[in-house]
């Protein structure tokens, strides 16, 4: 990394990220091809926003390009994957997906955040429904760019958010935004908001980002860490996991915690059992209302 950029805060890097042409999933582009070729005709706008919600990078540039080509008339806020498709227009988008540039496979941290990133989506879309959200998908795309800033820096200046995880691993930090603060300055959370504002995204998908303030925003920020707790698969990240269905269970009482972990489909059945026994533990030493 060049020296200068070392001294760099959230303000920088959010100017720079808005001058680069976000990569997508090379997976992104076989799909749409794929999908079309075994149906003989394009894909449906639903069809079509499935695929970005599976590509975190794809969803944020998506976002981006509807918000440069709104027009004065357009009252409402683009704020899922389908409303953008639409806005921007079927063509118009599959020329975007397919002319971008692919993301580096051999890129392990930023494949990880990915994941985490996908994951946090199919579990909002799931969650948001049994809450009876107005628009389970606008719960489901703020889930999928929560680290948005940290996949940035997977993408363009990897060795910044590598310290961070090096830092983590040495035990001298506790949590990874205080690992993020003492290896890079700034904690990646404060870069995904700074990016979010510069790039002018919907204010619902920005309030929904901070996680607090709303059942819904808490409801993203839940999924987010359900799925980092899914990802990380170690046995601390398993009792955080359990703490997680508690804490949704808690924001929805009217939802069972086999509801919750039903919902989790990428954990395995047996691993399924283990978590609503565990949560069920925990709910069960909270003190009464």
């Amino acid at each position: 990394m060049d020296a200068w950029k070392k001294r760099w805060g959230v303000g920088a890097w959010a100017a720079f990220f808005e001058t680069q042409e976000l990569p997508v999933m090379h997976r992104s582009q076989m799909m749409l091809r794929a999908f079309e070729e075994s149906k003989g005709e394009l894909l449906a706008p639903a069809e079509l926003s499935a695929i970005v919600l599976q590509d975190p990078l794809l969803c944020l540039r998506l976002l981006r390009e509807a918000e440069r080509t709104k027009t004065r008339r357009l009252v409402h806020e683009t704020t899922t994957a389908l409303a953008a498709i639409m806005q921007l227009g079927l063509d118009e988008f599959r020329n975007l997906l397919l002319s971008s540039t692919q993301i580096e496979e051999a890129n392990v941290g930023l494949l990880e955040v990915e994941a985490r990133a996908t994951v946090a989506a199919q579990v909002a879309l799931r969650w948001a429904s049994g809450r009876k959200d107005t628009n389970p998908e606008e719960v489901a795309v703020a889930a999928l760019l929560v680290d948005a800033g940290e996949l940035l820096l997977w993408v363009y200046e990897p060795e910044l958010p590598q310290a961070a995880k090096d830092e983590l691993a040495s035990g001298r930090e506790k949590r990874s935004s205080q690992a993020q603060v003492a290896a890079c300055g700034f904690d990646f959370k404060q870069l995904t908001m700074r990016c979010a504002e510069l790039w002018k995204l919907p204010a619902l998908v920005m309030q929904l980002l901070r996680g607090v303030d709303s059942p819904r925003a808490n409801l993203t920020r839940i999924c987010s860490n359900v799925a980092r707790h899914i990802v990380e698969s170690s046995a601390t990240s398993n009792v955080a996991l359990a703490s997680d269905l508690v804490e949704a269970h808690d924001l929805m009482p009217g939802i069972s915690i086999d509801w919750l972990a039903d919902g989790l489909v990428m954990l395995p059945e047996d691993q399924k059992a283990d978590l609503i026994a565990n949560a069920n533990e925990l709910r069960s030493r909270q003190p009464r209302a």
